[in-house]
């Protein structure tokens, strides 16, 4: 199928989703409101678009590893869908847990001992290292971000906020805490602003931005400068540079992936997605890791930005070693109100 063609299978398949919800709630006994609660989420199911070897598309069917119906489900729309569909099971997907005190929760950061990646103190800061809010573990400082012509760090809401309880002026911290990071001895610079993530609401981006103390940053990654940026289409090579992993390739598997279902752990809750990229590691090892949430993610064959990592799985994949899940780039910076540094 051609990409117009493969669009409008997704929308008819989904239309196929709803019927199935609609049985599913009437054979609850729940009113029509409860689907628009979060029903048709705990259906595990994703939809999206899948490149194909010829070029074309396929439509992308994910569902959810321990959701009862949700092999079913995935099983009666490949069935509907026909012969271009590409169905595989996912793990639980997980974004690092929110806060310090809840200590170990839903993929927590993999502990500094193991870390491939940079957990220490860097100056000047590079993308690539250990960042967070003073009450979160650790994640990724991503990119150099132009908000009205001022210096900020980009990374995930959930690595620079946490919370709702977090307030712009909150510390970040290089390291973060989780890797030794303290306050005030480690602030780099102050959280300015957020993308919210709201409970039973479709949400597109998880995304923050941190106003930097320091002018002087090293904006280089291991294909050098990242300036531009890039819509994927499907089966590009892409590549990371994250706290955890340290710098990984990867593959596009599907794109335009709706209701995505991420857990942040208790006080956010489960949170679904729509247009989102999904990303297999190439090799033996995984393409993330908890930790590396907020690496930015760009094609390996000309370094443009295509995504801002913020979730994964421990599971799936062509080599079972988990997916890793991304915020479109242009939609990210559309969000925040900010620019590549170039």
């Amino acid at each position: 199928m051609d990409l117009v063609t493969a669009r409008a299978a997704k929308v008819e398949a989904a239309g196929f989703v709803r019927e199935l919800l609609a049985g599913k709630v009437e054979a609850r006994g729940l009113e029509a409101d409860d689907a628009a609660a979060g029903v048709r989420s705990s259906l595990g199911v994703s939809l999206g678009l899948s490149p194909q070897s010829d070029g074309g598309y396929g439509l992308a069917v994910r569902y959810r590893l321990g959701v009862p119906t949700a092999r079913m489900v995935a099983r009666r729309v490949a069935e509907h869908a026909g012969p271009a569909v590409d169905v595989r099971r996912t793990g639980r997907i997980r974004a690092v847990p929110p806060s310090l005190p809840r200590g170990v929760g839903p993929r927590p950061p993999v502990v500094t001992a193991q870390a491939l990646g940079e957990t220490g103190r860097v100056r000047p800061l590079r993308p690539g290292v250990s960042i967070a809010h003073v009450d979160v573990s650790a994640g990724t400082l991503g990119a150099f971000v132009q908000v009205e012509g001022v210096l900020h760090a980009l990374s995930n809401f959930h690595v620079l906020a946490g919370s709702a309880r977090a307030q712009a002026g909150d510390a970040i911290l290089q390291p973060g805490p989780a890797d030794g990071g303290v306050d005030p001895r480690d602030k780099v610079g102050e959280l300015a602003r957020v993308v919210e993530l709201e409970p039973g609401e479709a949400a597109y981006v998880d995304a923050a931005t941190a106003l930097l103390d320091a002018s002087e940053v090293d904006p280089t990654y291991p294909v050098g400068r990242v300036t531009e940026l890039a819509q994927v289409e499907g089966a590009e090579e892409v590549e990371k540079i994250g706290r955890t992993t340290g710098v990984t390739r990867g593959r596009v598997t599907a794109i335009e992936l709706d209701d995505v279902v991420v857990g942040y752990g208790p006080g956010v809750g489960e949170i679904g997605f729509d247009d989102q990229i999904e990303v297999e590691g190439l090799g033996a090892g995984p393409f993330s890791r908890g930790g590396d949430s907020g690496s930015l993610v760009y094609r390996t064959a000309d370094g443009a930005a295509v995504g801002l990592l913020f979730a994964g799985s421990e599971s799936g994949g062509e080599n079972g070693t988990g997916l890793t899940y991304l915020n479109p780039i242009a939609t990210v910076l559309e969000k925040v109100g900010a620019t590549l540094l170039r």
